[in-house]
């Protein structure tokens, strides 16, 4: 088993500004981490630093306690699963995934019976003798991930491996890698992906990367955590909008009162007020703040505090519905059940716990919770 650790590296290609910007991150032995983040967020660059595929330019990397700034890549204990499947199209399946054993001149009879285990393991048994044209995208995403299995590493790296796949296979290969990951409980796990469904739910600790305009943050951790962590108690609105799918709902509004455990704002536009359950120790009245709540916490019926809306549109998804209610404040997205009959126009009332909602200053920080956990809400 391997643990990685990173310290204080950073990345810079010339003059320009660090893609990676003095990340420091511990990954203990067998655990399953997950880079996460827009496009563009240096998530990829720092995989290939792991694995030795780019260099960095302030820093120091550790592989099971070992300095690993000037070890060749070859020498790390990695091995590497890549967005595109890179197989050698003249080499049959078997011979794919025996490549780097041959490279490594193992023996022929270890060769055959970690290719024949790794196929066994993939359900490539009967695969073994066809080349890749002759494979669907699934099977050859398990013919690369093969190939890394027979190496035997310590770490595990994915640079989104799911990326080329259509949906279903996507679901599938998911849950391949999941249970590959538990037959395997010596070797870690790092994993590059822009699907936030992905991490959540392959993920033993997510790492969400910050991108975008903000210099400043641009290539930096947003949020460390387990996968729950991040979506009931984001640390800012930044991880708050992008763990969840639908997107958290967000409103402008202003500070009406504080209170012990609450805080009641204004909305900016339609004047409505609501409760929060934040600490707002920190927060003063008049003071400008973003309200969150997510869909699923938006109820289309319940007592107490509500606001009004009228129905834009309804997606129907056949387990549940999510509703876009045109709101004073802009468009709001509700879970509802799937057979609600909810029609365009419709005028809505739709209540909004307070131990659900999230409050962030004009920074984007987010107001720590005073409730423990928010509301569990059946759509």
């Amino acid at each position: 088993m391997a643990t990685v650790t990173l310290s204080d590296v950073q990345k810079s290609y010339g003059e320009h500004a660090p893609v990676i910007r003095r990340l420091s991150l511990d990954i203990a032995r067998h655990e399953f981490c997950v880079f996460l983040g827009p496009s563009g967020c240096g998530k990829s660059t720092l995989l290939r630093i792991i694995a030795g595929l780019e260099d960095m330019s302030e820093g120091e990397l550790r592989i099971d306690g070992r300095v690993m700034n000037e070890v060749p890549s070859a020498e790390r204990g990695v091995a590497m699963v890549f967005q595109s499947y890179a197989l050698f199209p003249h080499m049959t399946v078997f011979e794919n995934i025996a490549f780097g054993l041959k490279l490594a001149k193992t023996p022929k009879d270890v060769i055959d019976r970690k290719v024949r285990e790794a196929a066994r393991v993939l359900q490539l048994e009967t695969l073994l003798d066809r080349r890749p044209k002759a494979l669907s995208g699934g099977q050859r995403q398990r013919v690369a991930i093969g190939r890394a299995i027979v190496r035997e590493p310590g770490v595990f790296l994915f640079d989104e491996p799911l990326s080329n796949l259509d949906a279903a296979l996507r679901g599938q290969t998911r849950i391949e890698i999941a249970r590959l990951h538990q037959r395997f409980p010596n070797s870690s796990v790092v994993y590059v992906t822009h699907d936030q469904v992905e991490a959540m739910t392959l993920a033993d600790k997510i790492v969400l990367l910050h991108a975008g305009a903000d210099a400043e943050r641009f290539g930096s951790i947003a949020q460390i955590g387990a996968p729950l962590t991040l979506y009931h108690h984001p640390k800012s609105r930044f991880v708050a909008g992008f763990i969840g799918s639908p997107r958290m709902n967000f409103v402008d509004a202003a500070v009406e009162s504080i209170g012990a455990g609450s805080v009641t704002v204004k909305l900016a536009k339609s004047g409505e007020t609501l409760v929060a359950h934040v600490e707002g120790e920190r927060l003063q009245r008049g003071q400008p703040v973003t309200l969150g709540i997510r869909p699923e916490h938006l109820r289309m019926e319940g007592d107490g505090q509500s606001i009004q809306c009228v129905t834009a549109l309804t997606e129907r998804l056949g387990e549940h519905s999510y509703v876009h209610a045109d709101h004073a404040d802009g468009v709001l997205v509700a879970k509802a059940p799937g057979d609600a009959t909810i029609g365009p126009g419709e005028r809505l009332a739709l209540h909004v716990p307070a131990d659900a909602c999230h409050l962030f200053d004009a920074d984007g920080v987010a107001l720590r919770r005073a409730a423990p956990e928010p509301a569990r809400i059946a759509a």
